[in-house]
């Protein structure tokens, strides 16, 4: 899966679930994922702005999540996945992946 088919599905799936009431940056392999759920919907782009919480990792690790092949928290305790900022936000994520 391309880096554009993944923030197409993020996109929809950010449509489909509650505003996050925050900001989220994702750097997957140094390109960005920017969700801003400040509003009514959460927006989805590819800008490179602060984000109240930033995830960094692979497209191939964060394909692992979504299939299960990979457990998030193993993820992070690994290295495989590393978070800035509010730790509460990333909790959230799960309903956008």
């Amino acid at each position: 899966m391309d880096f554009t088919a993944i923030t197409e599905q993020i996109a929809k799936q950010a449509g489909n679930v509650e505003p996050i009431g925050a900001t989220i940056k994702f750097l997957l392999d140094d390109q960005v994922i920017y969700i801003d759920g400040t509003g009514d919907t959460n927006q989805v782009s590819n800008e490179d702005k602060e984000a109240a919480c930033t995830i960094k990792t692979t497209v191939q690790a964060l394909l692992d999540m979504k299939s299960g092949a990979l457990n998030p928290m193993m993820a992070v305790m690994s290295g495989k996945v590393s978070i800035q900022g509010d730790m509460g936000l990333a909790m959230k994520l799960q309903s956008l992946i």
